[in-house]
């Protein structure tokens, strides 16, 4: 189906993810949209469209992290839209915020991940696409289509481009097991796990290494590193079992301090991300994977009715 026989649509970013809506654009062929975000003494802000978007299908660009202003600012863009008459509204949501809060494990917490749904829902966003959530089950949360992308399809292709021979892939705590699963059928290596026991939150009090890593090039593969606690007290273990080099890859680089210290003192070869989040941090070990691509073509199969699933090398 052609675009041209199809009502046109338009790109527009919030504050923080303009250099992916950039990149995206640039690979879609189209022009970033124009938008106003003025900001007021008390931290206040107020949205607007500084174009007609009358009868467009509009995407709106922007990662929620961090959390509660971008949250803020992506809400108030999708009312903006809807009340400027958009045909339909679409969040483009690279790194998908407080998706670590999917589930009630104690008692008397929130499910936040299930609240910024509706959120988002009542501000009336008529689609979601987004990449790797911290549990699958999220799209549940939506009343909304959810288009949930994989950074597989750019980290195997650079995992295979390095030619690493005795490659295990392992995962730094269980609740990864099956996301490493998946890479270590499609890559047909072993896999390996990590147990961890947390003394509170951000904090790991004791981890062990199932399997064996001798003599073996590790890759950890997570869908986030936060304070980089993990990952690197997984690397040094799995270097102190006898592995040849440990590489940890994530798609989301919270990397809050002082997780860049902790990886540059660590025993990782390399931490890959994508650029779902902008990395800014001095940390010599990162390598930074873009995204844009993966998430223009989405775009563009979605507004010509065509499927994604050609999208996805693993899930």
């Amino acid at each position: 189906m052609s675009t041209k026989a199809l009502p046109p649509f338009k790109v527009f970013s919030g504050t923080n993810s303009r250099y992916m809506a950039e990149e995206i654009c640039k690979e879609l062929g189209v022009e970033l949209g124009q938008m106003n975000i003025q900001h007021f003494a008390d931290g206040e802000f107020e949205v607007s469209f500084e174009e007609s978007i009358r009868g467009h299908e509009v995407y709106l660009v922007q990662s929620t992290f961090p959390n509660s202003d971008n949250l803020m600012e992506l809400l108030l863009m999708i009312d903006a839209a809807k009340r400027a008459s958009a045909r339909s509204v679409i969040a483009v949501m690279p790194y998908f915020g407080w998706a670590r809060q999917d589930r009630k494990d104690k008692p008397r917490v929130s499910i936040a991940a299930k609240l910024v749904a509706n959120l988002l829902t009542a501000a009336g966003v008529n689609r979601v696409i987004t990449m790797d959530l911290h549990a699958d089950q999220i799209q549940g949360f939506f009343d909304v289509p959810v288009d949930h992308l994989y950074g597989s399809s750019v980290f195997i292709p650079y995992i295979q481009s390095l030619k690493l021979e005795d490659m295990v892939i392992a995962t730094p705590d269980v609740g990864g097991a099956k996301r490493a699963n998946n890479y270590a059928k499609y890559l047909n290596v072993p896999l390996v796990l990590c147990h961890k026991q947390r003394a509170k939150a951000n904090v790991v009090a004791t981890m062990t290494v199932i399997g064996d890593v001798k003599d073996k090039n590790v890759i950890l593969v997570d869908d986030m590193v936060d304070t980089a606690g993990t990952i690197t007290k997984a690397a040094d273990l799995m270097l102190s079992e006898g592995a040849k080099s440990v590489r940890a890859l994530a798609s989301h680089a919270i990397m809050s301090d002082p997780a860049s210290q902790r990886v540059n003192e660590s025993g990782l070869t390399e931490m890959i991300f994508t650029n779902s989040i902008p990395f800014n941090k001095d940390c010599k070990k990162v390598t930074v994977l873009s995204v844009a691509r993966m998430f223009a073509d989405t775009i563009r199969r979605v507004h010509e009715y065509q499927s994604i699933s050609s999208q996805y090398l693993i899930k």
